[in-house]
């Protein structure tokens, strides 16, 4: 998140959504809603790039009313939904380089400067997005069958069965024997998963301008019991989305890599390779070799 604090006399800050070179359709844009509290969506010209931005009271958004609202996963889920759709405002007519969720700033000149001093960054990754869209990747371990009911007694039924100290320790061995076992069994799906995850990511980099990895979401969030191995994005030229699209449809069918389940999401706007915080020219690991 990007923040600019305003003074204490401040009545409005300056929200910005996106930028883009040319700006979008008028009766789009008056249609479309930001943040619920502030005013309509409207353009800032710096330079020769165009900000969409809104206007919104500092007493929800300055520094602290906002870190105390994030906080609150309703209101944290209010916000991200409104910034998306003051991106989406923006992108109808051309590429836009999404700005990170509350970029804020105390007024029109000092957001102009702001885009103004990257502005040599943006033209650039607008250049890189133009024709362009993001798929969001996931992939996960295939679940594991439920474990036989009588796997687990069997050990001790057949020490018990014996009526001799000896038969109880041997149904003990077999018992250990076969945790260690089924551990091993663990070990080796976890690794073929793994390694079908890297193959699918692979694959499906071939048919992509880029990609990207994001840290794996915990089991809490993805509501699975199996682990997610990968969540990744890929930057897809249009020209090349029907020859993306057949090769993630063989993964999501399931069957062509048994171990894990791969869900896809796209065509998205691509929020995952427009970190106008950072130069593209100096990232070149990320550009995917043709």
């Amino acid at each position: 998140m990007s923040a600019s604090t305003a003074g204490p006399a401040a009545i409005d800050l300056v929200c910005a959504f996106a930028v883009t070179r040319t700006p979008p359709d008028p009766a789009g844009l008056a249609a479309a809603r930001g943040h619920e509290e502030g005013g309509p969506l409207r353009v800032l010209r710096a330079g020769g790039l165009c900000l969409i931005v809104q206007d919104v009271p500092a007493a929800l958004f300055d520094e602290s009313a906002l870190a105390e609202r994030l906080n609150r996963p309703a209101d944290l889920e209010r916000c991200a939904r409104a910034h998306h759709r003051g991106v989406e405002a923006a992108a109808g007519r051309g590429p836009v380089v999404p700005l990170p969720m509350a970029t804020l700033y105390r007024g029109d000149l000092t957001a102009a400067r702001a885009v103004t001093a990257r502005q040599p960054v943006l033209n650039t990754l607008l250049d890189r997005l133009r024709d362009r869209t993001e798929w969001a990747v996931k992939v996960h371990a295939a679940e594991a069958a439920p474990e036989a009911s009588g796997d687990r007694g069997t050990g001790a039924a057949t020490g018990s069965g014996s009526g001799s100290g000896s038969g109880s320790g041997s149904g003990g061995r077999v018992y250990l024997s076969r945790v260690s076992a089924r551990r091993r069994e663990q070990r080796g799906a976890h690794g073929k998963a793994l390694a079908e995850a890297e193959a699918v990511d692979a694959a499906l980099r071939r048919h992509a301008v880029a990609a990207t990895r994001h840290r794996p979401q915990s089991e809490r969030l993805t509501g699975r019991r199996a682990p997610q191995l990968l969540n990744a994005a890929y930057l897809v030229a249009d020209a090349r989305r029907a020859e993306f699209t057949a090769a993630l449809a063989r993964f999501t069918a399931g069957g062509a890599y048994p171990a894990v389940r791969v869900d896809a999401s796209g065509p998205w706007i691509p929020y995952s390779f427009a970190r106008w915080d950072e130069d593209p020219r100096a990232d070149p690991d990320q550009e995917v070799p043709s």
